[in-house]
């Protein structure tokens, strides 16, 4: 009978995570072999997984970061079950890791980032292993890449959301602060567009016909439906799209105005925002 020493449990510990009794029975049963001690080890996430398969999981950490040269974002949600492992430093920890991996490799999808190596093994297998050490179900389920000439990252509400933003200058000290206002606003404000350019045709159909059904509803002249429907389609736009909107620091400007007062001719280009559930 094979002998399992203190030092092989540290050993499987220190590479997977798992807790002592979870290493010391995965090299017994595998008879002392390292590398199927790793694999017993993911097979019971992967059992774990599948009897949880159909629990919610709405909690977790949220973490957006950007390069050093500011020309790269990413955010990524890992979930979990309850906000108690959420919160936990080392999930958090495993989370930003995600991320590292994500922002230095810009996988093109989310399967093709957890398709990426992530220490001896893929993201996928570690989170395996991330489920068999913890018990719940745990999963890497939102990832948004931005690729442009100046991203600015922002987390919000102790990682609970994400936000990335891509403004058209170049970087400097000025527009870094007006873009994480920005950052900041979107997260507040949930808007659907940059502007209205940006607003697809469905949403702007939906919002013409709520107005006019508003407008009979209010018993408003046939004549006037269509006048009045656009009106409120206005309001839309200045209170959902970035750059209409007054700007949550300072009502007497808008986000836009905000912007162009830091700069000549800023502008935001795009953004990403994510949140939990």
């Amino acid at each position: 009978m094979t002998t399992i020493t203190a030092s092989d449990v540290n050993k499987l510990r220190q590479v997977t995570g798992a807790g002592l009794m979870d290493c010391k029975a995965a090299l017994t049963e595998t008879g002392g072999d390292f590398e199927g001690a790793i694999d017993f080890l993911r097979k019971k996430g992967a059992k774990i997984a599948a009897k949880r398969a159909d629990r919610d999981a709405t909690e977790g950490a949220v973490i957006a970061l950007t390069s050093a040269d500011s020309t790269t974002g990413v955010i990524i949600v890992l979930s979990c079950e309850t906000d108690f492992v959420g919160k936990n430093e080392n999930f958090v920890a495993f989370a930003k890791e995600v991320a590292e991996i994500a922002l230095n490799n810009k996988p093109a999808t989310l399967e093709a980032l957890k398709a990426l190596p992530m220490g001896n093994a893929t993201i996928d297998a570690r989170l395996l292993d991330e489920v068999a050490k913890i018990g719940e179900k745990i999963d890497v389920v939102k990832y948004e890449l931005i690729q442009g000439s100046n991203v600015v990252a922002y987390i919000h509400g102790a990682n609970r959301m994400g936000v990335l933003v891509e403004m058209n200058n170049a970087p400097s000290d000025a527009n870094m602060v007006a873009g994480k206002d920005a950052a900041m606003q979107i997260a507040a404000m949930n808007p659907v567009a940059v502007d209205r350019d940006g607003v697809d045709s469905t949403t702007i159909e939906r919002e013409l016909e709520v107005g006019k059904e508003q407008a009979r509803q209010e018993g408003k002249p046939e004549a006037m439906i269509e006048k009045i429907a656009m009106g409120k389609l206005e309001k839309f736009y200045k209170d959902s799209t970035l750059l209409n909107q007054e700007f949550v620091k300072d009502g007497s400007k808008t986000v836009a105005k905000m912007l162009q007062d830091t700069e000549a001719g800023l502008t935001i280009k795009q953004f990403r925002r994510v949140q939990l559930g």
